[in-house]
């Protein structure tokens, strides 16, 4: 940020000022080069004098800049810094000026500063148009429906006030920015395009006014979470590293906006990375731990986006975050409780080192709770992929498979759930070791099993669901019942036709094995008149996997008749 130049106690009207402004310059062009000492300072500013004066001619061009309120304020201001320039002008070609070497060369490299201030503030003015439009201290907003042009015109005057102006100008401009970007969420873009987002992000400093600094996290907030474009602009301005400082010493409000704006930014995996970088881990951990409830759904939300990447993984865990997500699945919002669940079953998937702190931290008895608390389906999700990963360990699928009310909960998922929590409900019925008990009194999901049988998304769920089936068909009262209920079989005997692409014919046919490994004549009738015998023939012909098995289980000894006939000739 450029240093400020002294401001004098009360300007002269706007005219005068310029004389004086234009006075000056025309003094100091030829002193500067005249200077013998610090000429390689001199010959700088004289450059820097040369393009000011070039700007400072273009104001008068517009015919009603002595009346536009930016320049009541800049002109001032220039005038200052001229009159400091000339003083330094004086005292360096003074030989009997004893001043210390260091002092002057700062003070002329400030000098040369304020004047690359000016220029960029009055270059400012004139590419916006600001200087051709009204004296308002900020435009009205275009009404809705208004053109894109206008719009856009209406932005940067807005930035232009905001970087130029004074206190009240900033405030002005934040409260119809902010306005603006409430009104129409489309407008995001626009920002992005037409304003300063980095200016905006400057004015995150603690050095802002703040109110204005407050503002400007509203609003980089609301950018950061509006579209990609505007989102990616935040990021490449430089704003995650200033957020991060707001979350760590900020107001409670400031720290949810900023707290939002990391969340939506570590969002994209290209920008994860830079949470590292600028030291973000422990400051999203302590507002976990800490932090006021909005704040604390934002920051695991962060976290959660950058538990992907094994670098920042590994921080995580060193800097302690197991504890703080298990504690969050009990105490946060039903957001942070999601969110903390998404972030365990990220971890653990990772590794075993994770998988051992999250069981050590009590993790997946908070996450049995949280799954008969929740009735949210994201929730469910995220609880149920934690748990089936952690069953990975024996003494945690042990826990899991003697645990009834588990059981019949997850039974009740594969019934109930959406087609996410279904599928992770049935791999779980899949690979524990159930009891036969248990086994008898989940017998009511079998049906919604042979439906996800039919389903070809996602990936993985017809076999999962053929595994659980197959699994609950080892007790003799289940065959009977799946074969009693007319609606399965009338699915699972249509699932073998070869015409049925969409389901892979190994499934339905292990099932057909399972139900008749008993041996049930009943069971065999029932499959025979609904038309299996005839289906498993037309599979064995083309050899599919245990179709042949299946079809001599069901044909009995006729079958093997015929395939010893067969053999023989």
């Amino acid at each position: 940020m450029h240093p400020t130049a002294p401001q004098p106690p009360s300007p002269p009207p706007q005219p005068q000022t310029l004389d004086h402004i234009n006075h000056l310059l025309s003094d100091l062009l030829p002193s500067s080069l005249s200077i013998t000492s610090f000429t390689g300072r001199w010959r700088l500013l004289h450059s820097k004098l040369c393009s000011l004066k070039s700007s400072v001619s273009e104001i008068v061009d517009s015919p009603q800049w002595s009346e536009n309120p930016l320049v009541q304020t800049l002109l001032p201001n220039l005038l200052s810094t001229l009159q400091r320039i000339q003083t330094l002008s004086h005292q360096c070609s003074d030989p009997s000026y004893n001043v210390g070497k260091l002092l002057m060369q700062s003070d002329l490299d400030m000098a040369t500063s304020w004047l690359s201030k000016h220029i960029q503030d009055i270059d400012l003015l004139h590419r916006s148009g600001v200087l051709r439009q009204s004296n308002a201290i900020v435009l009205s907003q275009p009404g809705p429906g208004s053109a894109k042009e206008d719009l856009g015109f209406f932005i940067r005057d807005l930035f232009t006030r905001l970087q130029i102006g004074g206190t009240e100008f900033k405030k002005k401009a934040m409260e119809h920015l902010l306005q603006l970007l409430a009104d129409d969420e489309k407008s995001a873009t626009l920002v992005a395009k037409e304003g300063n987002v980095g200016y905006l992000i400057r004015l995150l400093d603690l050095s802002a006014n703040p109110l204005v600094r407050e503002q400007a996290a509203t609003a980089v907030s609301i950018l950061a979470t509006a579209s990609d474009q505007s989102r990616k602009c935040v990021f490449e301005d430089g704003g995650l590293g200033p957020l991060l400082k707001i979350i760590e010493s900020g107001s409670t409000a400031m720290k949810e906006k900023a707290a939002m704006a990391v969340e939506a930014i570590t969002g994209d995996p290209d920008n994860a990375w830079a949470i590292s970088a600028y030291g973000g881990v422990p400051v999203l951990i302590e507002v976990c731990r800490s932090g006021s409830l909005a704040a604390q759904s934002h920051a695991v939300g962060a976290i959660r986006n950058v538990a992907t990447v094994e670098d920042i993984r590994n921080a995580l865990g060193e800097e302690g975050v197991v504890p703080v997500l298990v504690q969050l699945l009990v105490s946060g919002t039903d957001s942070a409780r999601e969110k903390a669940a998404n972030c365990i079953a990220i971890l653990a998937s990772s590794g075993e080192y994770f998988r051992a702190l999250i069981l050590q931290e009590r993790g997946l008895q908070r996450l049995l709770q949280l799954l008969h608390d929740s009735s949210s389906s994201d929730t469910l999700e995220h609880v149920l992929r934690a748990i089936f990963i952690l069953s990975n360990s024996e003494s945690t699928a042990t826990i899991l498979s003697c645990s009834t009310s588990f059981i019949i909960q997850i039974a009740e998922l594969v019934k109930h759930g959406n087609i996410l929590v279904q599928q992770i409900s049935a791999s779980l019925l899949a690979n524990l070791s159930i009891s036969d008990g248990n086994k008898r009194a989940i017998s009511s999901c079998m049906g919604s099993l042979v439906k996800l049988m039919e389903s070809s998304k996602p990936d993985g769920l017809q076999e999962v669901a053929a595994r659980a089936l197959v699994s609950l068909l080892t007790v003799r009262s289940n065959r009977k019942d799946l074969v009693r209920d007319e609606k399965s079989l009338m699915r699972l005997v249509q699932m073998l036709d070869p015409k049925i692409e969409v389901v892979s014919k190994k499934f339905p046919v292990s099932v057909i094995g399972a139900i008749m490994a008993g041996g049930s004549e009943g069971c065999r009738k029932r499959l025979v008149v609904a038309g299996a015998q005839l289906q498993l023939q037309r599979l064995a012909e083309t050899e599919v996997a245990g179709a042949k098995k299946a079809l001599q289980r069901l044909s009995g000894n006729r079958l093997r008749s015929i395939f010893s006939r067969t053999w023989r000739e």
